[in-house]
């Protein structure tokens, strides 16, 4: 059985090359009966897409890493020489090494954060209500959230971690002198946006929006933190009330348009605006950036900030990473074995055929008066025979050159206790 991983993220590709690659929710399920489509053997597949990375997991009797590439390359319209440059194509143990780091927050722009395990496990519920995961992807991830687990608890990955929403406030609070003073608006109501909002609510700004296309949810969110709640089709003409935007929605276009922004500061006089860009694809046009009085970030432009107290965490992840190599082990072990599935199967079945027929002709002979001891020597000798025909047939009929591996093969397998014995 191969396995085989194809990804992105925030190392290898810009973000509007990733924002080509970005699949919402409720895209999941087509785009997985696509891709198993588009494969002859209709490999198991599961699609994990964030922010930061898109990876798409398969596993078949044979790897078709090229046809994935491909594949993918014309879901995003580019070419696959091209997404070749930006990918990562892993198979097997790295394939399996890479999951594991993945899932214990590793390989996460903020090293140790805990959101990808949870994100991980949305994605292998997609997979599997999409009817596209399979027995040996189902192990590769749950064996990826046991590693992720034992990792956490074991060490201290996540003890100096720096969320995205933390260095967001961060930032703001390098332009503006109080937190307290501005107001901020929220677009989404997503897990991102709740994390970012419960950090900002925690300097007590003068008032926290939240703008959602689902006015019930976005409710729910501005309760919690006693702010307000406005529709997206309000937010051109309200821009201007805020000191901050903070967005992340799963739109495919940008809600945010550099039109709208410039009219939003004329009506400040050219205050300053704080604005954070979350979604990938962007839900702010990156023009915004050029604007003289707008502070515009994006999730690479954060990477700096996050990346903080790095010389403290390297014991943490040296014991993570001796936590992984074992899970990877074991799981090679595992896949390992199930390539010998079939041939134990058809082992099994021929030696019950062969005790079956010896049985019967064991019985007919009792039944004919035949002596039990008798009976018992020949069911015995015709066992051993039938077992014992193939390697003997195969070790007679090899060539000079190969007669000597045969016999050593058949020593181990029939041997083995004279073996232990140094005989």
């Amino acid at each position: 059985m191969a396995v085989w991983a194809l990804g992105l993220n925030h190392t290898t590709a810009p973000l509007d090359l990733r924002g080509r690659f970005a699949f919402a929710v409720d895209q999941i399920a087509p785009t997985l009966h696509g891709l198993r489509e588009s494969h002859a053997r209709h490999p198991e597949a599961a699609i994990l897409s964030t922010c930061n990375r898109t990876e798409i997991y398969c596993a078949s009797d044979r790897p078709e890493v090229d046809h994935t590439l491909d594949w993918l390359a014309a879901s995003g319209g580019v070419s696959p020489g091209l997404l070749r440059s930006h990918t990562y194509l892993l198979q097997d143990g790295q394939a399996a090494r890479h999951a594991f780091r993945v899932a214990s927050g590793l390989d996460s722009m903020v090293l140790g954060e805990a959101q990808i395990l949870g994100q991980m496990k949305d994605a292998v519920r997609a997979a599997e209500d999409a009817g596209a995961l399979g027995t040996t992807l189902n192990q590769l991830f749950q064996r990826s959230f046991a590693v992720a687990k034992e990792v956490r608890s074991a060490t201290e990955i996540g003890a100096h971690s720096i969320s995205m929403a933390a260095a967001a406030v961060r930032l703001a609070g390098q332009l503006f002198e109080d937190l307290g003073e501005i107001r901020v608006l929220f677009v989404g109501a997503g897990e991102m946006i709740e994390l970012a909002a419960t950090h900002f609510a925690a300097r007590n700004p003068r008032a926290i929006a939240i703008a959602n296309r689902t006015l019930e949810r976005g409710e729910k969110l501005a309760t919690r933190f006693g702010g307000e709640v406005m529709r997206l089709a309000d937010l051109p003409d309200r821009l201007h009330e805020f000191d901050a935007v903070v967005s992340c929605t799963a739109s495919t276009l940008p809600l945010i348009g550099l039109g709208a922004v410039e009219r939003a500061l004329k009506k400040r006089r050219h205050r300053p605006m704080f604005m954070v860009d979350l979604a990938v694809p962007r839900d702010i046009e990156p023009e915004v950036k050029a604007l003289e009085d707008v502070y515009l970030y994006t999730v690479d432009d954060l990477a700096a900030v996050v990346q903080t107290a790095q010389a403290s965490r390297q014991a943490a992840v040296a014991q993570a990473e001796a936590i992984i190599d074992a899970g990877v082990q074991s799981f090679m072990h595992w896949l390992g074995q199930r390539g010998t599935v079939p041939l134990i199967q058809q082992l099994n079945a021929q030696t019950d055929a062969w005790r079956a027929a010896e049985i019967a002709r064991a019985r007919r002979l009792l039944a004919r008066g035949e002596d039990v001891d008798a009976v018992l020597e020949a069911l015995s000798r015709g066992l051993t025979q039938k077992m014992l025909h193939g390697a003997l047939a195969e070790l007679n009929a090899a060539d000079p050159a190969h007669r000597e591996q045969t016999a050593q093969a058949i020593s181990r397998l029939f041997l083995r206790s004279q073996n232990k014995n140094g005989l």
